[in-house]
C-alpha cells in the first residue's frame, strides 16, 4: 500500500494532536512530521517529499495561504482553521478541503475521502464545488491536471460533453475535465444556463440567434437535440413552436 506522506502545520498543539489522532484511523496516511509555523513548514517541504498538507491559516510570521502561494508545486492541501471567512481564498488556492475547528472526526474522514477521490481521478471537483456553492454562485471549479481550477461562469460560451469528459469553452481557453455533463449542469447558477442537447449546455445571455436546429453562440452553431427542441422554441422563439 502506497502511503500518503502527510505534514501537519498548526501553531496550536491541541489542534495538531487532534489531527494526528484522527489520522491513526486511516492506514493510508503516514504522518511524517509536524510544524508549528509556516516558515518551518516551507523549509521541511524543500527537503522532504510531502503528498498532503494539513495547514492552519492564521499563524504568526506567515499565513498558511501565503505559504501555499510561495510553493512552486504545492502538495494536496487541506486547510484547518477557526475562521470561515478564509474559505473562498482557500479554494482559490486549489485546496482539497477546508475544515473548520473544532474538527469532528466525521468531517475529517470526509476530507480524507476527497483526497482518495482526487488521487484516483474521480470527482474532487464536484465535492469541492458543493462546499462553496453558497458563497460563490458565479464560479465553477474544474479538476484539470490534478488541480482545481476556478472558472467564472460569466466567461463560459458553452459546455460540451464528449463521452466521459466535458469541455468548458471560454473566449480565452477551453478546459477539459472528466465529469458527467449532468453533474456540471447541477453546479451552474440556476436560471442562467440551459441544456439544449444531451451533449451541450449554453449560457442564456450568450445566445445570439435561434434556429429550430441550432442556437448561434458567439458566432458558433450549437446543435439543439431532438428532445430539447420544444423547450428551446418556447425559450427563444416568440411563437413558441418549431
Amino acid at each position: 500500500m502506497t502511503k500518503i506522506r502527510t505534514l501537519i502545520v498548526d501553531d496550536e498543539p491541541h489542534a495538531m494532536e487532534i489531527i494526528r489522532r484522527y489520522a491513526t484511523h486511516i492506514p493510508e496516511i503516514e504522518i511524517i512530521g509536524t510544524c508549528n509555523n509556516a516558515i518551518e513548514a516551507f523549509q521541511t517541504i524543500q527537503y522532504q517529499a510531502i503528498d498532503l498538507l494539513f495547514l492552519d491559516i492564521k499563524m504568526p510570521k506567515l499565513l498558511g495561504t501565503d505559504l501555499v502561494r510561495s510553493l512552486k508545486s504545492p502538495p494536496m492541501i487541506i486547510f484547518t482553521t477557526a475562521y470561515q471567512e478564509y474559505a473562498v481564498e482557500g479554494f482559490d488556492l486549489n485546496a482539497i478541503d477546508y475544515l473548520l475547528k473544532p474538527i469532528p472526526l466525521k468531517r475529517f474522514l470526509q476530507a480524507i475521502d476527497k483526497v482518495m477521490h482526487f488521487l484516483h481521478g474521480e470527482k474532487a471537483t464536484e465535492l469541492a464545488q458543493e462546499e462553496i456553492q453558497h458563497t460563490q454562485d458565479h464560479f465553477l471549479y474544474l479538476r484539470v491536471e490534478r488541480r482545481l481550477i476556478k472558472v467564472n461562469t460569466r466567461d463560459i460560451l458553452w459546455i460540451e460533453s464528449i463521452k466521459d469528459y466535458i469541455m468548458v469553452v471560454t473566449k480565452e481557453k477551453t478546459y477539459q475535465t472528466k465529469q458527467k455533463i449532468s453533474v456540471t449542469e447541477k453546479l451552474l447558477p440556476q436560471g442562467e444556463f440551459m441544456r439544449i442537447h444531451r451533449s451541450y449546455i449554453v449560457p442564456l445571455n450568450r445566445v445570439e440567434g435561434y434556429h429550430p436546429n441550432h442556437l448561434l453562440v458567439d458566432g458558433n452553431k450549437i446543435p439543439i437535440g431532438r428532445n430539447y427542441k420544444q423547450a428551446c422554441a418556447e425559450k427563444f422563439d416568440p411563437k413558441g413552436t418549431y
